[in-house]
């Protein structure tokens, strides 16, 4: 899995798709024979105005908090008006009820993507998962090449309202994001278990009972699959799963079957979103390799559900309105 290339691709997307004080009047003291200071007496310690602690900075408008660290608002409606610049490189109005419908899908999925990069990080950190200056400034150096120089460079992020530390921190961030896929995916074993299993699928729990029946009897399962499955996929070659380790089939009651049962065994009636099954299992492998595209099923996977336990444990407040 080329993630560099991937992540390359995304970063380069996301990049080029993607208080002043008024003095107050000065007015000329009145006429007076009071004098205008007077007070000669200290002031008390406490009220000396030394001691006055300065006015606190006023915190930028927030997006969202994740596990308390800060998505600014700047930064969200940033992205958003970079969405926005390309529907209209699409041709797409967003003031057309198309553009609106995008704009309105576009306003949860951005601040989604946000606060899962603020997740990633803080997991990354929690990891000690590190990537250096010099790979981000190796990595903007390729992306300013690619875009045909500085010059150009800089003048597509400023059409974008963005500066060169703006692109640098989302580099960093892509780079992060890829360290830690690149984690997650290396963690997934290349060698499992494996089962080599066939099923029959029915529509109704009695039909299944009495292929069961007719099994429990000393019928062909093959044949019976071949007659009776309404899997169109396996019915030709008798119901044949192939071999597979655990986690790959659509329906994981089937796979729970199958890895409980021993060469020449089958199930009972197996009830599934699908249907109805019964399992056989032919031969089993304590150490397969796991096929390139299984593989990357569980990679995908493994991702998938390392993502969805960040979000489980994280604590997110939102601020800005994205239901349509």
């Amino acid at each position: 899995m080329d993630l560099k290339a991937i992540g390359r691709l995304v970063a380069l997307t996301l990049l080029f798709a993607s208080t002043a004080c008024v003095p107050m009047p000065v007015t000329s003291a009145p006429h007076t024979s009071i004098p205008l200071v007077t007070a000669t007496v200290p002031l008390p310690a406490d009220l000396a105005p030394t001691d006055i602690p300065p006015s606190p900075t006023p915190e930028p408008p927030l997006a969202a908090l994740v596990n308390d660290q800060p998505v600014y608002l700047a930064d969200y409606e940033r992205e958003l008006g970079q969405y926005e610049a390309s529907l209209l490189a699409r041709g797409i109005d967003p003031s057309s009820p198309d553009g609106q419908a995008n704009l309105a899908q576009a306003r949860a999925w951005i601040l989604n993507v946000m606060i899962e990069q603020v997740l990633t990080e803080q997991a990354a950190a929690a990891a000690g998962v590190v990537v250096s200056d010099a790979e981000v400034d190796a990595d903007m150096q390729e992306m300013i090449a690619e875009s045909g120089g500085e010059e150009p460079f800089l003048a597509k992020l400023a059409e974008w309202g963005e500066t060169y530390e703006d692109a640098w921190q989302k580099e960093r961030t892509q780079l992060i994001g890829m360290a830690m896929t690149q984690r997650i995916v290396d963690s997934v074993p290349t060698t499992a278990e494996h089962v080599h299993a066939r099923h029959i699928l029915v529509d109704t729990p009695q039909e299944a009972e009495r292929i069961l029946a007719q099994l429990q009897a000393g019928a062909d399962f093959a044949a019976l699959a071949r007659t009776y499955s309404q899997d169109t996929s396996t019915r030709e070659s008798g119901g044949d799963l192939g071999f597979f380790p655990r986690g790959i089939l659509v329906a994981p009651e089937v796979d729970e079957a199958a890895f409980a049962l021993q060469p020449g065994q089958f199930s009972g009636v197996v009830t599934s979103s699908l249907g109805y099954h019964i399992v056989q299992v032919i031969e089993r492998d304590p150490a397969r390799p796991v096929g390139p595209e299984n593989l990357r099923f569980l990679h995908d996977r493994a991702v998938q559900e390392w993502i969805e336990g960040l979000w489980g444990q994280a604590v997110v407040q939102r601020f800005v309105e994205t239901s349509p």
